[in-house]
């Protein structure tokens, strides 16, 4: 083991993925499965898209916003609007800065008007939560619950099946959650997942999470790391943040308008956003598929002809539609619309893409 290692965290479930013959990395502060021995990236790729694959997503944050009115201060704090949705329901939402900048992007799950279960990116989670505690009135409590629940994401076709089967509700609608128990362990059956295949995210307690974790891949689901995750979203047109969301690039040029609640009366960055929205943004972002081989890859050069559009965010192989894919951020200045042709640099080598709208596949999670 790596010096560097020993400073990162684990999932509750490390050792299980060592026996799998995992492959480690870090990520975010935490050392976690990125392929497992007997067919990596491509095999677990195709499971999730043609039957089901569980994985290990206990990096990602946990925090409790409770007390009276606590979601109508997260209402006020975060971009969507908690409004809309009823407890029981989760939302996608965002953490911005009052310069429009995302400093996260999260699920807020509304337990009650007194109760947000919220759960940011792994490496945001201390800022969300130092954040939301110095702006909460007295009587709120924002606690980070970052290792005290791990989290497993059951995804695929198969997927309410395999819980099905095992005992757990699968019935409730998409973004939608049902307390349940497996085995003596308490946890949430979320109906949300990061691939656009019908799937679950468990909200598991710690201590419980071998025991549910076992209980899956006993039924027969293929265990996958986050290579996999990473391909599944990329064909999805998902954004991760640190990539198509940032500080640097608010949710109006990474077309995520549509998880701002625009005629809030407040929410941070509300002023900045709303006015990016009036005049215009001055990059977008949109798909790129290549036409010929080639594996395109974040912070490549984009252009058309000689003059320089913009730069990839994400870059990948598409598994599914055995292409090079990416996102990027287009110069609106530019006139590149969907269907248009333009070029990437790739190590050097100008190849050409298509430009296109994601999702790069069509999704099934509804």
């Amino acid at each position: 083991m790596s010096a560097d290692a020993v400073d990162l965290f684990r999932s509750p479930l490390h050792e299980r993925h060592v026996a799998l013959g995992a492959k480690l990395a870090a990520f975010s502060g935490w050392e976690m499965p990125l392929e497992y021995a007997g067919g990596g990236v491509l095999r677990e790729h195709a499971a999730v898209r043609a039957a089901a694959g569980v994985f290990d997503v206990s990096h990602l944050g946990k925090a409790g916003v409770i007390g009276p009115g606590a979601a109508a201060f997260v209402n006020s704090c975060l971009t969507n609007d908690l409004g809309r949705i009823e407890p029981g329901k989760a939302q996608y939402t965002l953490c911005c800065d009052e310069s429009g900048g995302v400093v996260d992007d999260l699920i807020a799950y509304l337990f009650s008007d007194d109760d947000v279960f919220l759960i940011p990116n792994a490496a945001n989670t201390a800022e969300v939560v130092r954040r939301l505690q110095a702006a909460a009135p007295e009587g709120i409590a924002v606690e980070n619950e970052h290792r005290r629940f791990a989290i497993l994401a059951v995804q695929g076709p198969a997927s309410a099946d395999v819980l099905g089967k095992l005992g757990l509700p699968t019935e409730h609608d998409y973004m939608s959650f049902a307390p349940a128990s497996l085995g003596g362990a308490e946890l949430i059956v979320c109906r949300t997942g990061y691939t656009g295949e019908h799937g679950y995210e468990l909200v598991v307690p710690w201590d419980d999470a071998g025991a549910v974790w076992d209980a899956i891949v006993g039924a027969g689901v293929q265990p996958c790391g986050l290579g996999a995750r990473d391909t599944l979203r990329t064909e999805m047109g998902y954004p991760l943040h640190g990539q198509e969301l940032s500080l640097d690039i608010t949710p109006v040029q990474a077309r995520s308008g549509w998880a701002v609640g625009w005629s809030k009366p407040a929410f941070w960055g509300r002023d900045a956003l709303t006015a990016e929205k009036s005049q215009g943004p001055r990059r977008l972002l949109r798909g790129l598929e290549l036409t010929g081989r080639g594996i395109p890859r974040g912070h490549m050069h984009v252009y058309a002809g000689e003059q320089l559009i913009g730069e990839t965010t994400s870059g990948t192989f598409s598994p599914t539609k055995k292409i090079g894919i990416a996102l990027a951020l287009i110069d609106t200045a530019a006139g590149v619309f969907d269907g248009d042709l333009v070029q990437i640099d790739i190590r050097g080598r100008k190849t050409e893409a298509r430009v296109v709208k994601p999702p790069f596949v069509q999704p099934s999670v509804r």
